[in-house]
């Protein structure tokens, strides 16, 4: 074959112009089809090898395409995980350095010396931005999966999955209020997300931590001790003064410090006596049955916040923000209308007191938790992993089994295009926390959940 009918792989080694355009091309050949630079101007082995490589990642790309739409559960589970990330994080270091063996044997066969001289730089330069960008994206990559798995395995525990109740599953959420200046660790919002598990829906049930009466679910050990409701009739809770009432959050502190030996099993199923107690509660007001729970801690939501650059909330009336831990005295106001806040003044925002009720701070409360579930897109989180990683540990326990979480983030794929609808049992909505009526409760909540249909029969 003449260099005339094949200039790439017999190129005129005297003519600086057409060595420049064979430059070019073998570059963005490398770009588009790696391992093609090599089949028509170098080593064809390698080059053979290259597309191989090349040609069964294209193959891999499409039928993970086709089975995010046909089996997107399936996909989500196989990226959370731990034998998928890994596996994918080998794969990732693989063609990165692929990726580097072929820019650097295209640079070679480019003979840069051959080419123009004010090409020589350009071309050069723009191979070796491509190699960083493509090998350092494939190896950035790498690292997100290793992280990821090693969270995933430090939040999510290795355990059997739980089917819906009644076409639901019922998630209770937990914001505990431990820190440095606080001695243990109360519930300070107290919430059950009811999920639709076809459509994935959501309900938020709020619960007042100073609800009375607390009733425990019929299998629950605290129900033996309170048959007629926490801290009810001739009965008095372990916690608190002696007059006192009994509210809902106590129930944390009075079994994990008091009874722990009511839940024996708890810890090694990934949970604590004191949660479990709150569960039977949850479910004993609510009338569902409480597959999971998601404890927040509130003061590490703080670094969470940040490492997700802040939070938009949109401020509905004045909320101050205190200049220390008692809640009275006040160094600014956050005003009317969207605000930008980094974690500090979010925390603020969810935990102020000053001339405000517990109501008005369980609504921030939730607001504050929805704004960040919309904040933390994939982009997102993937752009800050390392923060977001490193606080999340430290923000969140939960008993859902790492086996879930294809399924769950393939439900909140489909909550997060649905508005999400409230259950506030305040009030507001006719419930005394002082004096519940739960059969109204109950009532009131199933309503929410199961609304009388709207379309007309068939004649």
């Amino acid at each position: 074959m003449s260099s005339a009918q094949s200039p790439i792989r017999y190129p005129p080694l005297g003519s600086s112009s057409v060595m420049t355009k064979r430059g070019w091309w073998l570059v963005v050949l490398n770009l588009l089809v790696p391992g093609s630079a090599q089949v028509l101007a170098g080593n064809r082995r390698l080059g053979r090898f290259g597309l191989g490589a090349t040609l069964t990642l294209w193959a891999l790309a499409v039928l993970l395409g086709v089975a995010y739409l046909l089996w997107p559960a399936a996909v989500f589970t196989l990226f959370t995980s731990t034998l998928g990330l890994w596996a994918a994080a080998a794969v990732l270091v693989f063609y990165a350095v692929i990726w580097v063996i072929l820019t650097l044997d295209t640079i070679r066969l480019v003979r840069l010396v051959k080419a123009a001289p004010k090409a020589r730089p350009v071309i050069a330069g723009l191979a070796v931005v491509l190699m960083v960008a493509v090998s350092g994206t494939a190896a950035y990559g790498a690292y997100v999966a290793t992280t990821a798995s090693g969270f995933l395995s430090s939040v999510f525990v290795a355990g059997p999955t739980e089917p819906p109740v009644d076409g639901r599953y019922n998630i209770l959420l937990l914001g505990g209020d431990a820190g440095a200046d606080r001695e243990g660790m109360r519930p300070d919002s107290i919430s059950v997300v009811s999920i639709d598990a076809d459509t994935g829906q959501a309900t938020m049930i709020g619960l007042p931590r100073d609800l009375l009466y607390v009733p425990f679910s019929d299998d629950s050990p605290m129900k033996a001790e309170y048959p007629d409701g926490y801290g009810g009739t001739n009965e008095t809770c372990r916690v608190g003064g002696v007059d006192d009432p009994c509210q809902l959050n106590w129930i944390y502190t009075e079994v994990e410090d008091k009874s722990p030996e009511m839940y024996p099993d708890a810890v090694s199923q990934g949970s604590e006596p004191g949660i479990e107690g709150m569960r039977d509660a949850a479910q004993g007001v609510t009338g569902l049955t409480i597959q999971y729970f998601v404890l927040i801690d509130m003061q590490g939501f703080s670094d969470l916040i940040d490492a997700l650059g802040g939070v938009d909330i949109d401020v509905q009336s004045r909320v101050p923000v205190h200049s220390d831990d008692t809640f009275t005295d006040v160094a600014f106001w956050f005003e009317p209308g969207m605000q930008h806040m980094d974690g500090y003044h979010a925390l603020w925002f969810a935990r102020s007191r000053h001339g405000t009720s517990d109501y008005d701070r369980m609504n921030r409360q939730h607001q504050l938790q929805e704004a960040v579930l919309a904040q933390a897109n994939p982009t997102n989180v993937i752009a800050k992993f390392e923060a977001v990683a490193k606080a999340g540990t430290q923000v969140v326990k939960t008993d859902i089994p790492q086996g879930m979480l294809g399924y769950f983030v393939n439900l909140a794929s489909k909550t997060k295009t649905l508005p999400i609808n409230s259950v506030n049992l305040t009030p507001d909505n006719n419930i005394d926390p002082t004096d519940p009526d739960y059969t109204a409760i109950r009532e009131m909540i199933d309503a929410a959940l199961n609304p009388p249909s709207t379309e007309t029969p068939a004649p």
